[in-house]
């Protein structure tokens, strides 16, 4: 198997995609879009977009966004597996003919999201939603954000799960295609390195970082198994 990872600035990505393809031996090119390095012309089983503080509509000041978004329509008719995390997730909305647009406020840090009826049936959600230490199913939890657009769920799309916030935060398109709003690939470094300068409370970033991590990690990697085995 080989991944194609997308990235559309240095420092977001690939996180703990990245680790987990390595502990696996899965093969996979990082591009990095922003650096202005190419798609390579060669055949990929599956499909990674990355996230970024650019917006999905400024594809005329980032001309890879049509790209991605060209790869998204491509993979998915080829059968092919696509990941979307955060910006990748809106590439994918818009790709399949849905609006990204700025949501009411910015959600940032740990909030939980809760698995919609269609989420909870979903093979792979399941997988994200199962505690890693007691396997418990939880359809209300903890993942790490950092947005402030959102998306439309695109026709023939099934919407998986929501927050407080924003009502979309992910969808699957197929068996194969999972976009994520919020931002499954983070390791504790990300995280803080990314909100260093934000104008937050970082004692409390780093509490809860400390107190939910660990769990996540678990949670990614229960996900990334069912996934990358698609």
């Amino acid at each position: 198997m080989s991944v194609l990872i997308c990235k559309n600035i240095e420092t977001e990505g690939p996180g703990t995609i990245g680790n987990f393809l390595e502990s696996k031996g899965i093969s996979y090119r990082i591009v990095e879009l922003s650096k202005g390095e190419y798609i390579p012309d060669a055949d990929f089983d599956a499909l990674v977009m990355m996230g970024g503080p650019m917006s999905v509509n400024e594809d005329d000041t980032y001309p890879y966004i049509k790209k991605e978004e060209k790869l998204v329509r491509t993979f998915i008719a080829d059968g092919k597996s696509v990941l979307g995390v955060c910006l990748g997730a809106q590439i994918m909305a818009k790709a399949l003919g849905c609006r990204v647009y700025k949501g009411k406020e910015q959600e940032i840090g740990w909030h939980d999201i809760e698995l919609t009826p269609d989420g909870i049936k979903d093979p792979l959600m399941i997988k994200l939603a199962a505690h890693p230490h007691v396997g418990d199913i939880w359809k209300r939890f903890k993942v790490f954000h950092w947005h402030g657009e959102t998306f439309d769920i695109p026709e023939g799309a099934v919407r998986l799960a929501g927050s407080e916030l924003y009502r979309n935060q992910a969808f699957s398109y197929g068996s194969k295609a999972y976009a994520f709003q919020f931002h499954i690939e983070v390791t504790k470094e990300m995280v803080y390195d990314w909100l260093k300068d934000e104008e937050i409370d970082h004692q409390r970033l780093k509490t809860e970082t400390e107190k939910f991590y660990e769990v996540y990690h678990g949670r990614a990697y229960n996900f990334y198994n069912a996934f990358f085995a698609l």
